[in-house]
């Protein structure tokens, strides 16, 4: 595990309540995730269920569960009051809200029944968590006995980033720590869960190229408009997109995909 001091849930309230979070649905869509649409249904294998997504953001992916895959209700939990406010409102103006709830609370401590879901889902966000194994912990208390947890996320690739890239990127993302594929899979047995898949989705450097040619070719004026015009911030902000788009293409940083049944 790589990590960072000084970084925690604090700072994230602070990047999905500020112009930081707008920047990055402008950039990845409303789906704030590696992959969007394709990548949701990729991880997607369970419909007709009651699902818990933990760090929901705005919701976009339990809206996409109940209107695709057929879930029968989601359970939103998230930290940034901003998000789980915007949530509410979009679920409610695209008519999901009766199948949609919120809870705004900690993950590592949402308060949520003991074996009360079908399945545990995340996109992309896990990276954000300071304590993965509490947090591991607690999807496996929630979720019944033969049910799912499944999500993807930012993680070390095969290659390891050195401790300088590792500080970098971390203060950048505000990701307190960086997990690897192994890691997470020891974590999910250590709490009674069989892996089913965890592997590299190869996403992570197209989609990041893809990211930073529209913000050249496209996007330019609407990021600007977020960030107060400021160009000095823009450029800082750029450099560091590229420096993560240098470690996805060195395989340092992947998107990883993980499928576990708890037992």
């Amino acid at each position: 595990m790589k990590r960072i001091e000084g970084i925690g849930l604090k700072n994230v309230k602070d990047v999905y309540s500020g112009p930081e979070g707008l920047l990055w649905e402008l950039i990845m869509g409303e789906q704030i995730h590696i992959g969007g649409f394709k990548s949701s249904m990729d991880l997607a294998d369970k419909a007709g269920m009651t699902g818990v997504d933990f760090c929901c953001c705005t919701g976009a992916g339990m809206r996409f569960l109940v209107r695709f895959k057929g879930v029968a209700s989601m359970t939103g939990v998230d930290a940034t009051e901003v998000e789980v406010e915007k949530g509410k409102k979009r679920c409610k103006d695209e008519g999901t809200d009766r199948k949609i709830k919120f809870i705004l609370a900690d993950v590592c401590k949402c308060g949520l029944p003991d074996k009360s879901a079908d399945f545990i889902w995340g996109e992309d966000a896990w990276c954000y968590v300071e304590d993965k194994p509490r947090m591991i912990s607690e999807a496996a208390r929630i979720v019944k006995d033969g049910g799912t947890i499944a999500f993807t996320d930012w993680v070390e690739g095969e290659t390891p980033m050195t401790d300088a890239e590792a500080k970098r990127f971390l203060a950048f993302m505000k990701f307190p720590n960086i997990l690897n594929i192994s890691e997470y899979r020891k974590l999910l047995e250590k709490n009674g869960c069989k892996v089913i898949r965890a592997e590299n989705t190869q996403r992570f450097a197209p989609c990041i190229d893809l990211y930073l040619q529209l913000l050249d070719m496209q996007q330019t004026y609407d990021a600007l408009r977020i960030i107060g015009f400021d160009s000095a911030m823009m450029g800082a902000l750029a450099a560091e997109m590229v420096f993560a788009q240098e470690l996805a293409h060195k395989g340092k940083l992947i998107q990883a995909l993980f499928g576990a049944r708890k037992d």
